[in-house]
């Protein structure tokens, strides 16, 4: 699919991985982009979801607005985590049902794979159990736009796509303590503590479990490339292929950062899922994916970029 003359909407346009992936589109020659806004266009309300498509009339939509946070703000919020998830994605597909819209492309969650699935991650185990609990609304919710994309296609042949991404981290992330997740957290845990001259960091959980991350231009890169290449129904994982605990996550963060004071864990706080790792194959056979940024490099990016925002 040739994107530059195609009228896309990128909800969650104006965000932290929206805005990655506008800057993508735009590399590939698509000039007729709208990002609705959250203040304009309330997606959890139908009648606002009716008008994004009478006004924008896209051909393509990438739905990426999302409600998310770290494990705190998803065990504090799951109620309307589900509520708000659910609505934004089922109201998006089924007006763009009705609009004839030529492709939707859906994003879920790594959060919607059961909590003890075997590593690396398939496709095939998602629906292997239920989700780790502090994320189950959250994932689950995410989770029902693949069975909405799957029967749609079925019954009405809509063109629904859904991609799986894992973790995601980078330059623009949320750093909100009260929302963000690990690796914006960890960064500003230790930059603040070099700043106040604190001794010491404490961080969640026992640092046994383990995670992958994503640099988010290149889970923009993974999105587009199948917004032009994919056309099946089978949900596809969009990850860099590697897992690391959390302990080790955290000491590589303190070094990259200067941060040399104590850590200290707290483990009255969860650890949430055990491990995350995905199997990365059918995303690199089906559109010819296949994350480029290292780790560590992207960590600098992150680190850096933040350190410039704040004037650190």
């Amino acid at each position: 699919m040739d994107l530059s003359g195609k009228k896309v909407v990128v909800t969650g346009g104006a965000g932290f991985l929206g805005s990655f992936v506008v800057d993508r589109l735009k590399k590939r020659g698509c000039r007729d982009i709208f990002s609705p806004r959250s203040a304009e266009y309330n997606l959890v309300d139908r009648d606002a979801c009716k008008r994004l498509y009478k006004d924008a009339r896209p051909d393509i939509v990438i739905h990426l607005a999302a409600k998310v946070g770290g494990i705190g703000a998803n065990r504090e919020n799951p109620g309307s985590f589900f509520y708000e998830n659910l609505m934004m994605g089922v109201q998006l597909i089924e007006e763009g049902r009705l609009h004839g819209l030529e492709k939707f492309v859906a994003l879920g969650t790594i959060c919607a794979y059961p909590k003890f699935t075997p590593v690396p991650f398939k496709e095939e185990n998602l629906w292997d159990g239920y989700p780790e609990e502090t994320n189950a609304p959250y994932g689950l919710a995410k989770k029902m736009l693949l069975v909405q994309s799957q029967a749609y296609r079925q019954q009405y042949g809509f063109n629904s796509i859904y991609l799986l991404p894992v973790n995601l981290y980078g330059p623009k992330d949320n750093f909100d303590p009260a929302s963000s997740h690990v690796i914006p957290a960890l960064i500003k845990k230790c930059l603040d503590a070099i700043k106040e001259k604190a001794p010491l960091i404490t961080v969640w959980g026992t640092g046994k479990a383990t995670r992958e991350f994503l640099y988010v231009d290149d889970a923009a890169e993974g999105i587009v490339l199948a917004t032009e290449r994919y056309e099946k129904g089978d949900p596809i994982n969009l990850g860099a292929g590697f897992e690391i605990a959390i302990k080790d996550l955290v000491v590589l963060i303190a070094r990259l950062t200067g941060f040399k004071g104590e850590i200290i864990w707290d483990s009255t706080k969860p650890d949430g899922q055990p491990r995350r790792c995905l199997d990365t194959a059918k995303a690199q056979n089906e559109f010819g994916f296949k994350a480029k940024t290292g780790f560590e490099e992207g960590l600098k990016s992150t680190i850096d970029w933040y350190r410039t925002v704040n004037r650190l």
